[in-house]
């Protein structure tokens, strides 16, 4: 898939490297999850489901970004329910790498009969709910002091996009 000069692609292990690194940086501005550290790549690709991970790259096939989902639960009333990430390289910030990553995610999960994406953002990152926003995710509640991010309580608030497709 192409968009804007934008490539589409399967995320595979030819890209661990870029998307760690840019897992690392989001993780390093502290308001993207409770992670302190980025995994290893075999913990990455162990966590991920391989259906649902993309990225973006540029015309030099460079990693602008990068979206991943993983089951939220073996139990199979929760079949079609995933949680997902999605990151941006900060210089490719603005340029609409994280929405074109969203619509690819929403794309390989309706087509997998998936119902839910979820996820929970922490409340001062104001720019991913805002992209989640126009990718049709809506807000489900804040999770009060849920976990201690560097030795302070943070908030998460969940959002969620039910598919209009998957029934």
């Amino acid at each position: 898939m192409t968009t804007d000069g934008l490539r589409i692609a399967a995320m595979t292990s030819e890209h661990a490297d870029e998307v760690l690194a840019i897992y690392q940086l989001g993780i390093d501005e502290g308001q993207a999850t409770f992670e302190t550290a980025a995994p290893t790549w075999v913990q990455f690709d162990a966590a991920k489901l391989p259906a649902h991970r993309h990225v973006a790259l540029d015309s030099d096939g460079r990693v602008l970004g990068w979206t991943a989902a993983s089951a939220v639960s073996d139990r199979c009333a929760y079949a079609g329910v995933v949680e997902h990430s999605v990151y941006v390289h900060p210089g490719a910030r603005g340029r609409g790498v994280g929405l074109t990553l969203l619509r690819a995610l929403i794309a390989s999960t309706e087509a997998a009969g998936i119902w839910t994406i979820q996820s929970g953002i922490f409340p001062e990152n104001i720019a991913s709910l805002a992209l989640h926003a126009r990718a049709g995710f809506r807000v489900v509640g804040t999770r009060e002091r849920i976990g201690r991010h560097h030795g302070v309580w943070r908030d998460v608030v969940l959002i969620e996009r039910r598919s209009p497709v998957v029934t």
